[in-house]
């Protein structure tokens, strides 16, 4: 069986081929994909080839790890009960091994996939392609849940970035009680459409008694503006993906007595647990899809998604 993938050929240079897909084992589920959407933060390191080296990197590759689609076969045991995923349940698939004879980094933009029963996350069907979003949500929420010496973690007072990850750690941690953040943001187009919560230029903000400060800007500098804003004993929390070493000065780290922690990669349990709050209605995930493009113009859909400040997030829709 074949299926149509996203294929990096070598650093900025795409297509879209047709490949083939690994055989069904026992415990696998055939998944037809409606949506999958594209990452401005590893995947655009894979597109310029600015990726520091990382297990599985090599081209060419199938990129992707937000995937949305319905089952259409499963094989031998694909779990029991209540986690029992079935032909016609709608899933998440946080990217795959699906294809051969390519690098599968992510592995999750194609029109077909082959996963583990377990690696797929069953959703109600009315989360439509909103549901490709579920990765970021539990990239936010973990960098919250996994707290490091501090357990539980201090939720963020300071958010670095307004894309999509600054406004699901903004509305994550209003949905939880906490005092609402402030989120800097230095692009204009991008200080609008929040809820609940303030988004400055980081120059408008005089405030220096930050408790924990979370970037997700990506920007391998930031600890040079956003140390001198802590309070004593203050957190930063690196929440982005940084392609430069990160440095900073020390004295005024020493003076804070400033601590610093790094949000890996979420789990399956952060997973989990944002889907089971979108599902419940506590987080909203609408307006954070501002585009949307077939495969067959994925090359522009990727410029868009990486030059483009208007766009939060780009999907494709792979049902046509």
């Amino acid at each position: 069986m074949n299926a149509e993938a996203i294929v990096f050929q070598q650093p900025c240079q795409l297509s879209v081929r047709s490949l083939p897909l690994r055989a069904m084992v026992d415990g696998d589920v055939e998944v037809e994909v409606s949506h999958s959407g594209i990452s401005t933060g590893t995947e655009r390191l894979l597109w310029d080839g600015s990726m520091p080296p990382f297990p599985g990197m090599g081209y060419p590759l199938v990129p992707g790890y937000e995937t949305v689609g319905r089952v259409m076969s499963t094989q031998g045991n694909c779990g029991q009960g209540q986690s029992r995923i079935r032909v016609g349940d709608w899933v998440f698939v946080p990217g795959s091994y699906s294809f051969e004879g390519v690098h599968n980094l992510f592995g999750g933009a194609g029109s077909r996939l082959i996963v583990p029963h377990d690696r797929a996350v069953r959703l109600e069907r009315d989360l439509g392609a909103d549901a490709v979003l579920l990765a970021l949500a539990a990239t936010a929420y973990h960098t919250v849940a996994c707290g490091g010496a501090r357990d539980p973690a201090a939720p963020p007072d300071l958010i670095v970035g307004h894309g999509v990850m600054g406004r699901l750690l903004a509305r994550l941690t209003v949905a939880a009680g906490a005092p609402a953040p402030v989120v800097w943001e230095t692009q204009s187009r991008r200080q609008g459409g929040a809820d609940g919560y303030s988004v400055l230029a980081p120059d408008d903000d005089d405030r220096k008694d930050y408790r924990a400060i979370y970037d997700v800007s990506g920007d391998a500098t930031i600890l040079h503006r956003v140390i001198p804003r802590l309070a004593k004993g203050g957190e930063v929390v690196l929440a982005g993906f940084y392609k430069q070493d990160i440095s900073f000065a020390y004295a005024p780290a020493f003076m804070r007595e400033a601590q610093i922690r790094i949000a890996a990669e979420w789990k399956r349990a952060d997973l989990l647990a944002v889907t089971q709050l979108v599902q419940s209605g506590r987080l909203s995930l609408d307006g954070l899809i501002t585009h949307s493009q077939t495969p067959d113009h994925a090359a522009q859909a990727y410029e868009t998604a990486f030059a483009d400040s208007d766009c939060l997030k780009m999907i494709l829709d792979w049902r046509h």
